[in-house]
């Protein structure tokens, strides 16, 4: 049996931008398509060389490398690529993606960070920074740059996702809309 499938395969079940994930992903089998591999397995290490695609239903994560080290009894799933991408159809039917220079997963921690030109986009709305750390038990995300203008973190958010029920757009922008939020 193939060592890093449980890893990947925990990785896959636990890793959703949200609660509309689509649950019949998680049900599917786990398919790792590569060039080659090499397996530690005394060192509890694997990796792939690509293109690596890893794909469970909807999950699509694409890389140039995938690794899972287990140390510690930490395991961590890495990929990297120019860009690494991770992509799965919500329940709705939208696409939510993130993709950076390196994608890490710890799956202990259920945190993912994403390192270099990183970006998350869900219903249209995205973050865009050099650095992202997404918690997916809390659902909390922190986004980093630095004072270098090219390095900063951008939000865009679509108005049509404040609309509650196909209901008008508001007529303050999302900035405004946040702020005033942020006031009550």
């Amino acid at each position: 049996m193939n060592p890093i499938k449980p890893i990947i395969a925990a990785l896959l079940c636990t890793l959703s931008f949200g609660a509309l994930a689509a649950m019949d992903d998680l049900t599917q089998d786990v398919h790792i398509d590569a060039a080659s591999q090499f397996a530690d397995i005394k060192n509890k290490l694997v990796v792939y060389h690509g293109p690596v695609v890893v794909t469970q239903g909807s999950i699509k994560i694409k890389a140039s490398e995938l690794s899972a080290d287990q140390k510690k009894g930490i395991t961590i799933l890495i990929a990297r690529g120019k860009p690494a991408t991770y992509s799965q159809r919500m329940d709705n039917g939208k696409l939510a993606t993130a993709s950076a220079k390196e994608i890490q997963y710890n799956i202990n921690k259920r945190t993912l960070t994403l390192i270099g030109d990183a970006a998350i986009e869900q219903d249209g709305s995205q973050v865009t920074a050099e650095r992202i750390v997404y918690d997916i038990q809390k659902q909390q995300m922190k986004a980093e740059g630095s004072k270098n203008p090219a390095d900063r973190v951008i939000t865009i958010i679509k108005p049509e996702n404040f609309q509650d029920d196909g209901k008008k757009a508001p007529s303050q922008t999302p900035t405004q809309h946040l702020q005033q939020e942020q006031q009550n």
